[in-house]
């Protein structure tokens, strides 16, 4: 098991869904360490739904570690800070660091007009 501290940009963990009582699959686009409150996960959510136009498809080449076991789609407007280990249940997998850039790319331009 990954400990919080030691996640970064990439992984995609088990994590607490802000929307519902739920966990889902949630893509790391930053891990920054505070003085006062330590480390925070910034992350995208990911959803197996595909009727989100802007969405971002996961292809298995996305990968850097095993896919998740259903074809998943990158919602880069849905932002959620994760602050503490009861936040995160387990690491799922990474992404390969261009599709990352990519996925952060889309967020600024959700944004930043």
């Amino acid at each position: 098991m990954t400990a919080f501290d030691d996640l970064e940009r990439g992984d995609i963990v088990w994590g607490t869904d802000p929307l519902s009582e739920k966990g889902r699959p949630m893509l790391i686009l930053g891990a920054p360490r505070f003085p006062a409150h330590g480390v925070q996960l910034i992350t995208v959510l990911i959803s197996s739904k595909t009727y989100h136009e802007e969405s971002l498809t996961l292809r298995d080449a996305d990968y850097e570690g095993e896919p998740l076991g259903k074809r998943s789609h990158v919602l880069p407007w849905s932002l959620a800070t994760l602050n503490n280990s009861a936040d995160v249940e387990f690491h799922m997998t990474s992404l390969v660091d261009e599709r990352t850039e990519d996925v952060a790319m889309q967020t600024i331009g959700h944004i930043s007009p």
